[in-house]
């Protein structure tokens, strides 16, 4: 059987067009230092400026308030702890969710140990944060709220907008992880009224290694790196320009085709659901069934496990995940899920996440629900027999 890969929220194949696009860049026909004044270098930062403007327009923003970092990883670090050094004389409070991306959870808890407070806000069954909590949680030292607009391992959506407009009359600053919500989602930095917002070029068909910060104007941010000009001295450094001119090309395909991306991977991810029934899987949606990505969907097989599902149906070819790349290779239990309905419920042990995005199709679906069915078929059998 042919690979099929159903993984996409880890990360997307790079299209054609970004691959011609960062090209020139790495075959040294383009060989220029974007930060030298001769011919070679103006080439070089014609392509960054060119793939800023696309990026900036993706989401509303000006030039200056692009940031180009390594990824969704250093963007979110940037955006946390920048924020929490610059303004500690301001107060030491930090809210954000128990089911963040572990780049935000990880930067929380070095603040943490740094002295600063860090309140986890819990998530309900449907995988979202509830204004109610926010709303108590705030204090007068809070200098930073950090909530993510679409989950990576549910797909389920946070009310950011109505986040964004509740902190208006409060000093903390709100940053949004928005790195897989930014390929299906319309983003527009002023409607949302967040002061950061974090994406990524390889959940868009772009190259690894590369995303961006949105920095609202005026707002401070202590760096991580120090070195030159470069990235308005927040993110000092030769540019990655093949990547970037990928990433801009990526933006550039992604401003035509949002909409029609998630329509199609919203039917994708239907058909795979009618699929399931028609092959009489019993199966369940963590996350709620509507406020949530299109191109995501998190589901629990009762009676089975998520080590093995993960290995058998690898085995049959076809790539799904057990939840974050970054922690998927360990098989530990989802914390997503664990905050959603506790440790100890069965759906934290045998679920799984299934991606759609570029190149998969209805037959793809197909094959995936069918090998879903026999393996879950398998288990139920061992488990009747003890």
């Amino acid at each position: 059987m042919t690979d099929i890969y159903l993984d996409h929220a880890a990360t997307t194949p790079v299209r054609p067009e970004v691959w011609k696009a960062m090209k020139p860049y790495l075959d040294g026909t383009v060989a220029g230092n974007p930060s030298s004044i001769h011919r070679s270098g103006r080439e070089a930062r014609r392509a960054v400026d060119a793939a800023r403007i696309n990026v900036a327009e993706s989401v509303g923003a000006s030039t200056e308030e692009i940031i180009f970092t390594s990824g969704g990883t250093e963007a979110d670090n940037l955006a946390i702890t920048g924020t929490a050094r610059a303004r500690k004389h301001e107060g030491t409070h930090v809210i954000t969710t128990e089911a963040e991306h572990h780049a935000v959870l990880h930067a929380c808890r070095q603040l943490e140990r740094e002295g600063y407070d860090v309140t986890y806000l819990p998530v309900n069954s449907d995988g979202m944060v509830q204004m109610d909590a926010l709303q108590e949680a705030l204090r007068e030292e809070t200098i930073l709220v950090t909530i993510m607009y679409g989950n990576n391992e549910t797909g389920s959506i946070n009310p950011i907008k109505a986040i964004g407009e509740h902190l208006r009359t409060h000093k903390a600053l709100f940053h949004t992880d928005a790195v897989q919500a930014y390929g299906v989602l319309p983003l527009d930095v002023s409607s949302l009224q967040v002061d950061l917002l974090t994406a990524s070029a390889h959940k868009i068909n772009g190259p690894k290694g590369m995303g961006f910060l949105y920095v609202k104007k005026e707002t401070q941010l202590y760096p991580l790196l120090f070195g030159g000009e470069q990235e308005q001295r927040l993110r000092p450094g030769t540019e990655n320009v093949p990547a970037i001119a990928g990433f801009g090309e990526a933006v550039h395909l992604l401003n035509a085709e949002k909409q029609e991306r998630a329509t199609t991977y919203e039917r994708l991810v239907n058909h795979l659901l009618d699929a399931l029934e028609d092959e009489n899987v019993t199966y369940e949606i963590n996350g709620d069934k509507r406020q949530r990505l299109p191109h995501i969907i998190n589901l629990h097989f009762p009676g089975t496990s998520t080590e093995a599902l993960l290995t058998q149906i690898d085995l049959k070819g076809i790539a799904v995940s057990s939840g974050s790349a970054c922690t998927a290779g360990s098989f530990q239990p989802s914390h997503v899920l664990k905050a959603m309905f506790g440790e100890n419920d069965a759906r934290v042990r045998s679920s799984i996440r299934i991606s759609v995005g570029y190149g998969n199709d209805g037959e793809q679906l197909n094959e995936a629900a069918k090998a879903i069915a026999n393996i879950s078929e398998q288990h139920r059998r061992v488990l009747a027999k003890k």
